[in-house]
């Protein structure tokens, strides 16, 4: 029996997750930058360089604490809703020849509830306004607070480019980012499997460095899409590959060239193991900034007390 441990850190997940890679219920496009039958993997082309400036998005939430949400006139409680009091923060960090400097932070904070009685709670340490839920189902809260954090990010995202001709990686789905200038997504983990056959062998054959050719994916909603492998040892299936995704409006000829790119790019802000328990996939600029949203959200221990405190 062989056994092959990943480095990536189990608190984390992993970074294949859902079923073994299956077909997607998705349509996929092999034939945009090469025949299927053309298909290997790809090295960046030499004129392929980094930009002067590359902006690296990304954003955290956090839910302060579960609440239950009900008109002043229910004592009882019959009719409380369940919501969430949650904390979000999203920011950008600007790389380029002088240094990396992190842009402006967009933080909120918000009490997530589908009850027309819901108010804002006003603590000591901030006001959670009411952010209207369409329902009071747990994964619709959830939902409506990552889009509350996405909104953020694509404020971080346009602050920090400021008009520069600049490469903007955001840190997961390019979904709702789409309209931003120059932008990549970078998908860290892999739910879906939207390759099978020869372009799945060209995947597990990628050297660090080396990018499968492009591809188009649609689901309810069409992007281009690309798989990166990053540096670092050899092992599990898909070990240091990444997902990129630009908006479908990218045309073929320009294509190739944002594809090639992000080839260079990535690999050279990989992390280590011995410095990050989600290497190499999270990337040192994306790792920092996730570090300094967090301490901006506050002391949860904090936050949660000053939330019951208000709540009484």
């Amino acid at each position: 029996m062989r056994v092959v441990v990943e480095a990536w850190d189990p608190s984390y997940g992993t970074p294949v997750e859902g079923e073994a890679l299956t077909d997607p219920a998705t349509e996929v496009n092999l034939a945009v930058e090469v025949e299927l039958a053309d298909w290997a993997p790809r090295r960046p082309a030499a004129s392929a360089t980094a930009p002067d400036v590359v902006v690296f998005v990304d954003g955290v939430r956090r839910v302060d604490a579960r609440v239950w949400v009900r008109a002043d006139d229910d004592p009882n409680g019959t009719g409380a809703q369940p919501g969430l009091c949650a904390s979000w923060a999203a920011g950008a960090v600007r790389c380029e020849p002088g240094g990396a400097r992190i842009g402006a932070v967009e933080l909120g904070r918000g009490l997530f509830s589908a009850s027309r009685h819901a108010t804002d709670l006003v603590t000591p340490h901030g006001t959670y306004g009411t952010c209207m839920a369409r329902s009071s189902a747990p994964e619709v809260l959830s939902l409506a607070l990552q889009e509350r954090m996405g909104a953020a990010e694509r404020v971080a995202a346009e602050r920090a480019a400021d008009g520069a001709a600049a490469l903007v990686v955001v840190d997961g789905p390019l979904r709702g980012r789409q309209h931003l200038t120059g932008v990549v997504g970078m998908v860290k983990s892999h739910h879906t499997a939207y390759l099978c056959g020869d372009a799945l062998a060209v995947l597990a054959a990628l050297q660090p460095g080396e990018r499968t050719p492009a591809f188009t994916v649609g689901t309810s909603w069409t992007r281009h899409s690309w798989y990166v492998r990053l540096p670092g040892p050899a092992g599990a299936p898909l070990a240091g590959v990444v997902r990129c995704e630009c908006p479908a409006e990218v045309a073929p000829a320009a294509l190739t060239g944002l594809a090639d790119v992000t080839a260079v790019v990535l690999p050279h802000y990989a992390s280590e193991a011995h410095k990050d328990p989600r290497a190499p996939q999270n990337l040192y600029p994306i790792a920092g900034l996730e570090r300094e949203l967090r301490r901006r959200l506050g002391d949860p221990a904090l936050l949660h007390r000053a939330l019951r405190v208000a709540a009484a």
